[in-house]
């Protein structure tokens, strides 16, 4: 008996060129090999998936499915229904064909024919294709499928991409198919668990016990003497006096009347105490009563300086046009002897008018 394994996104002529790599001593490059067609109802496709594990051979048996949805026409014009049907191409040894047959032949009557494989027509609307010629096959059938001619792929047989089922001849060869491919009704092929880390606990050494340091000493309760606190008298209210209060409440009204009484005498000696403000025209007289600054004395050559200015804008010249007067570089070279500044009274004079 073999084991099946399903393996995704690939193609028949894919995996026979790797197929040394991937099964090793099981796949004999030497041996003969050959393409069949098998057509099933579609119900029992799964059975057809799995057939492999029912039945002894000797090489790996590659199978993958083909579902014709652009050539759905072209096979009903020949009378089959694609719907009701499941094929399925086949590439094995030739010494297990016999063996892989045998009981669909025998108990289920399958009937052999040959069948023309051909490129999908160019009248038919497939993007992806490729042209290759005729291939003539044998093809099965189960025996409720009625019989056609021609069966139309976009690419050769081999190379259909799909996913592919692999029966592997070995039970021995299961480990090597679940690291590779993914087993059918299981899933996926399971990774090996990875050991987990083994924490080893490291002995601790017992904490030290704390020691009682030597100066501390253990007081005893019989040695500590609490002093005894010495009770307040609470004021008493005098109720001797006839005109004192009688109760509580009497007393806090007697004291609340005697407050505002105070506070109303008191405002009204602050009221005869007030001294009138003194009033704006005191203010004014003091402003008038300050000393108006004495101006310092102006020198001859500040004199002479302020006539010039003066005259020069009396006859209408211009402040930027003084320097072209034939007396202003001799006044401001003599203003320059003494330390005079001509620039702030000429500034002070042009600017007042």
């Amino acid at each position: 008996m073999g084991i099946t394994a399903m393996i995704p996104g690939t193609t028949i002529d894919g995996l026979l060129s790797e197929a040394e790599e991937r099964w090793h001593d099981i796949f004999d490059a030497e041996a003969l090999r050959m393409q069949v067609m098998l057509i099933c109802p579609r119900k029992e496709r799964k059975i057809l998936e799995m057939h492999g594990d029912m039945v002894e051979h000797g090489q790996p048996v590659i199978g993958v499915f083909h579902r014709p949805r652009a050539v759905a026409r072209l096979l009903e014009e020949q009378g089959l229904n694609p719907r009701d049907a499941s094929f399925e191409f086949l590439d094995l040894a030739t010494t297990d064909l016999g063996p892989w047959m045998q009981h669909m032949i025998t108990n289920e009557k399958w009937v052999r024919g040959s069948i023309s494989i051909q490129p999908v027509p160019f009248s038919v609307d497939v993007p992806a294709q490729r042209a290759f010629e005729n291939i003539t096959m044998l093809c099965f059938r189960h025996p409720s499928l009625p019989a056609i001619e021609r069966y139309y792929l976009p690419f050769p047989p081999t190379s259909i991409p799909n996913k592919c089922f692999v029966s592997l001849p070995r039970r021995q060869a299961a480990e090597l198919a679940r690291q590779q491919a993914e087993i059918l009704g299981v899933g996926r092929a399971a990774e090996p668990a990875t050991p987990e880390p083994v924490l080893v606990e490291e002995p601790t050494a017992p904490a030290p016990e704390p020691t009682q340091s030597p100066e501390t000493k253990t007081v005893e309760a019989a040695e500590v003497t609490i002093p005894e606190q010495e009770s307040v008298p609470l004021p008493v209210i005098e109720t001797e006096s006839p005109d004192g209060p009688q109760s509580v409440t009497e007393a806090i009204t007697k004291a609340t009347t005697d407050g505002f009484e105070e506070m109303q005498a008191a405002g009204d000696e602050l009221e005869e105490a007030n001294v009138p403000l003194p009033t704006a025209d005191v203010t004014d007289e003091a402003e008038q009563a300050a000393p108006e600054p004495v101006e310092e004395p102006q020198t001859e050559i500040e004199i002479e300086f302020r006539a010039l200015v003066t005259e020069l804008m009396a006859n209408g010249v211009e402040p930027s046009d003084m320097v072209d007067d034939p007396r202003w570089e001799p006044i401001n070279e003599r203003a320059a002897a003494v330390g005079f500044e001509t620039w702030p009274v000429f500034m002070e004079l042009t600017s007042v008018q």
